[in-house]
């Protein structure tokens, strides 16, 4: 169930200490996976060590400044940037497409840049918060909600357990172990409410620590990445380095993807404000465009891809009852230090994959729980059946469609079919327009 405004320990609004804010902003750190679309990247496009370190502290940059404009400056809502999943087949095809390692980035980099320009002219325009308004009612923003955690579950319990690397036996168990711990710290603050708001805050962090410390005495825990990195690194692939290229089919493709990136941005932001119970003003909307494209923008000039929103953000609050964004300033600029430090950076990424995965799959189904639970304050009619379950439908079915399936379709439709709650939001918009007008007026 979302919590009301009164279930939290800190509001948005809240006025927490630093260093508890840097604490409870770890947390964040450790359970989104912002390390991944980077390395998946990295290993498609062939990057030598040095470029796949850079690339890798880029994006962690690049969230951190994206985090600090749209929650210190611009939206305002308890919210962390991090790079999406969506472009990566689109950066891996016209960075081949164009060249490689001989100016396929330069293109790549030309063509995030135009679509980071557009989202900002949109939310200058002041456009944005009418067609949020009259396409996303309520019955719609519920229905994305709980489409946003089922299409995430998938990837928290193949990608990060069952089919991660290592073996699949102690991967279930590094993840059960993980969530037994969260859980147990869940219960003992409910058990003694006196130490509730020490441990409920921390709940993540404690199982991501325990969960670290079992897999490091199974000897599953990647020292030598570690290591080998080094302590303090510069930014050195931005685009200074690689250049600046433009072409109308990779721009016409990255249109796209940010057609897609703002769709599933306004779902996150959906289940953000259900957990906060706090509903997002049309100024709001629209700041909050204008700071995605930033985001993005500030992500191109670095020479990452593409930033959004992050949904685990709003079941990590769920579950610790702290929405304040002074922790979210504190991951902003804990993902800042990231990209300088390259020591904290490699502890991340040598975090076991099934260790996040128990987490990210319990964020899920709250994230999923927090829509239903939109859903259940509104009048029912007839037709609400279809608009709601049909979108469901969608997203189980294109989560659960094969790779080669994909793979078959023309590339522009890889894009909508990689992305569940693009099809799923779509979906839902069209259906209430349809049923549900056709209901009212009946």
């Amino acid at each position: 169930m979302a919590q009301s405004q009164t279930d939290l320990l800190y509001g948005p609004d809240a006025d927490i200490s630093v260093s508890e804010a840097a604490v409870l902003g770890l947390q964040h750190v450790f359970a989104m996976d912002v390390y991944v679309p980077p390395l998946i990247i990295a290993g498609l496009l062939s990057l030598g060590a040095a470029p796949k370190t850079g690339f890798l502290q880029a994006a962690f940059l690049a969230c951190g400044l994206g985090t600090l404009v749209q929650t210190g400056w611009l939206m305002k809502m308890p919210m962390s940037q991090g790079p999406s999943y969506v472009p990566v087949g689109a950066v891996v095809g016209v960075y081949l497409a164009n060249g490689a390692s001989h100016g396929g980035m330069a293109t790549v980099l030309g063509a995030s840049l135009v679509g980071a320009i557009l989202l900002i002219l949109l939310g200058c325009s002041g456009f944005y918060h009418k067609i949020v308004n009259h396409l996303v009612p309520p019955l719609v923003g519920g229905t994305i909600i709980a489409c946003v955690g089922l299409s995430l579950l998938p990837s928290a319990l193949n990608s990060n357990i069952f089919q991660a690397a290592g073996n699949p036996l102690q991967n279930i168990q590094l993840a059960l172990i993980t969530v037994g711990v969260l859980l147990l710290v869940i219960f003992l603050g409910a058990y003694w409410p006196k130490l509730q708001r020490y441990l409920k805050p921390c709940s993540i962090v404690i199982a991501l620590l325990v969960g670290s410390l079992v897999a490091a005495s199974e000897g599953l825990f990647n020292w030598s990445i570690i290591q080998q990195a080094a302590w303090i690194t510069w930014p050195k692939f931005t685009v200074l380095h690689y250049g600046i290229n433009f072409s109308g089919n990779a721009i016409l493709t990255f249109v796209i993807i940010y057609l897609i990136l703002t769709a599933e941005t306004t779902g996150t932001w959906f289940a953000m404000s259900a957990v906060t119970q706090e509903p997002i003003t049309n100024r709001q909307w629209n700041r909050g465009l204008i700071g995605e494209g930033l985001s993005c923008l500030i992500s191109t000039l670095l020479g990452s891809t593409p930033m959004t929103g992050y949904s685990t953000n709003a079941g990590i609050v769920s579950i610790t009852g702290v929405a304040s964004r002074r922790v979210f300033l504190a991951v902003g600029i804990w993902f800042v230090i990231l990209g300088f430090i390259g020591k904290l950076a490699a502890f991340l990424a040598a975090i076991p994959a099934a260790v996040i995965g128990g987490i990210f799959a319990v964020v899920c189904v709250i994230i999923m729980l927090n829509g239903f639970n939109v859903l259940r304050t509104i009048p029912a009619h007839e037709n609400d059946l279809y608009i709601v379950g049909l979108p469901i439908v969608i997203t189980l079915a294109l989560t659960l469609m094969p790779a080669k399936l994909i793979a078959q379709a023309p590339t522009i439709l890889q894009y909508f079919l990689k992305s569940p709650i693009t099809l799923a939001a779509v979906s839902a918009i069209i259906l209430n327009l349809i049923l549900r007008t056709k209901s009212t007026q009946s």
